[in-house]
């Protein structure tokens, strides 16, 4: 861990910048020129304010605000500083004037230059820095970036077909029926849901400090909720009917007239699955993605509830002997038969097709092929401490209004792959690539 200057690989870290930057300027070279302004999903900003949050960010973080050094375009660097929940408004209205994509490129260009230097040459660790202590900007620039290629992905995942470029060899896993769901019992059981910061090489201020719970006994599906498990649910009137539904969801469906998950389209039980360049015959087999509100109504409508963060915990990482693993699966690092994350595909996969990856208790894609609801509302856990880098990063949504996700999805980077990241999201927010499964009272 970069407790030291010499502690912390440079090479590594330049290297892990420059990959993240090609992997999202090959996603906005996915876009087509005329849907460069475009706001495919009302409560983001248009497609221009990502190319430039990127690098300003990470430009912002630890060469300005870390190291001190002067601006670049300190009008550009303002305008691209922060990305908005889906909550908010665009704060530069409908009539802003964003710039050109060859000033934004160029901004990039050079904030691009200017991190670069930062991470060979200058000093990244600096014990009790507010930001540069254990090197904590560099790491927070990094992951922000791959956490924003998802952001950018379910945001593309919203643009019509011929706004996008289908990239060579696009071919959608959809082969195999739908898994067998079983009930798999867990004991009681310690579950820990985050570590202190001296014991990880980075971390996000709300996985801090270490927090451990004790789970009662209870009984969790092998797999994710699959379309054709959902569809039953479509198919019962279970959009119609509000004894499923908590008032504020059922009024977020009648005033929406949603009668089906985001990712399906079509009509009169013939759905098809909006895939990221296709639209695609829907895969039975694959985990349905939906908001938070449907997970719920889904569960109540089959007499079970949705797991908390400790049950999700204990399935995925404890082992029945009393142990725990840093993955389902165990310590072997991450790699393509253990599940479906890494950018591995476009679309999910077929539910229990990767079981290298199940967890000790046999459950499978607990990582992977879909971020899991959880029915735990996001807040700190005692001891929580904002991070000097990113200071509003959790604080500003700890409300009561989102709820904490686990797992991964198709397009998590590998380096998020750890038992303590968290992520969250509002209860109606349904554009995210997000599925669960369900738990009810030990058998």
């Amino acid at each position: 861990m970069p407790t030291s200057a010499s502690a912390v690989d440079r090479d590594q870290l330049i290297e892990w910048y420059r990959r993240n930057r090609r992997r999202s300027r090959a996603m906005f070279d996915l876009v087509a020129d005329e849907a460069y302004y475009r706001r495919p999903i009302a409560q983001r900003h248009p497609l221009v304010f990502y190319e430039g949050h990127l690098p300003a960010f990470s430009f912002n973080t630890l060469v300005k605000r870390g190291l001190g050094e002067p601006d670049i375009d300190e009008a550009l660097q303002r305008l691209f500083a922060r990305g908005i929940d889906p909550s908010e408004s665009d704060p530069a209205g409908a009539e802003f004037r964003w710039p050109s994509r060859s000033v934004v490129r160029q901004f990039a260009d050079e904030a691009d230059r200017r991190v670069l230097a930062a991470l060979d040459g200058a000093e990244l660790d600096r014990p009790g820095h507010p930001l540069l202590d254990r090197a904590e900007a560099a790491f927070a620039i990094l992951e922000h970036e791959a956490m924003h290629q998802e952001t950018l992905l379910y945001m593309w995942h919203r643009l019509p077909f011929d706004q996008k470029r289908k990239p060579a060899g696009y071919e959608p896993i959809v082969i195999g029926e739908a898994p067998r769901q079983e009930w798999i019992d867990i004991d009681a059981g310690a579950a820990v849901l985050g570590v202190d910061r001296s014991e990880a090489r980075f971390g996000w201020d709300n996985e801090h400090p270490r927090a451990v719970a004790q789970v009662a006994p209870f009984s969790i599906e092998r797999h994710d909720v699959t379309n054709e498990a959902y569809a039953r649910f479509v198919e019962a009137g279970g959009y119609a009917d509000p004894q499923w539904w908590r008032p504020e969801d059922y009024a977020w469906i009648q005033a929406e007239a949603i009668t089906h998950p985001q990712f399906w389209t079509g009509s009169d039980g013939q759905f098809f699955w909006l895939g990221m360049f296709d639209r695609i015959a829907l895969p039975p087999s694959w985990p349905v993605y939906v908001s938070h509100a449907e997970a719920s109504a889904y569960a109540l409508w089959r007499g079970a509830r949705l797991p908390t963060e400790a049950e999700f915990q204990r399935a995925a990482f404890s082992t029945p002997d009393g142990g725990w693993r840093p993955h389902p699966w165990g310590s072997e690092p991450p790699d393509r038969t253990r599940g479906v994350f890494d950018f591995l595909s476009w679309d999910p996969q077929p539910a229990g097709s990767h079981p290298a990856g199940q967890s000790a208790w046999g459950v499978h894609d607990l990582v992977g092929n879909g971020w899991e609801w959880t029915a735990t509302p996001f807040a700190p856990f005692p001891g929580f401490t904002p991070m000097p880098s990113y200071p509003e990063y959790s604080a500003d949504f700890f409300d009561g209004e989102h709820f904490v996700m686990k797992g991964a999805s198709p397009a998590t980077a590998q380096e998020l792959l750890r038992p303590s990241f968290r992520n969250w999201f509002r209860a109606r927010y349904p554009y995210v690539y997000a599925t669960f499964r369900c738990v009810q009272a030990a058998r």
